[in-house]
């Protein structure tokens, strides 16, 4: 299981991201989180910064949708003003929001991406359907619930664990 928990990519921010290298690698679509990933958790609407990075992603050729484990109210507020598909109260890291997500692109699981900033949801449940993972570091850890809190703690052992076995190296952050 701990070979699951490994993302395909650990970048610092969804800016860092080579989308035109992904793109030329055959990938079409991102399944993205929300809170930590796009922007933190209490942010209710996206940063200029990140319309700026939305319009790439479009400009590229890329599809997007967000899926969320937080609650339709907060999912919808965020991707409605810009025109996103989202999945709400998703349950990562089970399959059937991946799987609703990938059906809402119309894509399969060799041309999507899944970004995230959580090891134990986006990247395990990731890497669980196939899809190519990436791990991007959480915008403001302050903001975050408790389950997310339980999950970090447990994400922590994980890495202990990874780096012990040497299979999590700190100077493999790039890829």
């Amino acid at each position: 299981m701990l070979e699951k928990l490994i993302p395909k990519l650990r970048v610092d921010t969804v800016f860092d991201i080579d989308l035109e290298g992904l793109y030329a690698k055959g990938y079409r679509g991102i399944i993205t989180d929300l809170d930590n990933t796009l922007v933190g958790a209490k942010e209710p609407l996206a940063t200029p910064e990140l319309l700026t990075w939305f319009e790439r992603v479009k400009q590229i050729g890329f599809k997007l949708v967000i899926v969320s484990n937080n609650s339709m109210e907060r999912v919808k507020n965020f991707a409605t003003p810009l025109d996103l598909k989202f999945v709400h109260q998703a349950r990562k890291p089970r399959n059937a929001p991946f799987r609703k997500a990938m059906s809402m692109l119309g894509l399969s699981g060799q041309e999507t991406i899944v970004v995230g900033d959580q090891m134990m949801t986006d990247v395990y449940g990731g890497n669980r359907m196939g899809l190519f993972t990436v791990l991007v570091l959480p915008i403001s850890i302050a903001d975050e619930g408790w389950g997310t809190r339980i999950n970090r703690r447990l994400e922590k052992i994980a890495l202990k664990r990874l780096r012990k076995k040497g299979l999590w190296l700190e100077e493999e952050k790039h890829q």
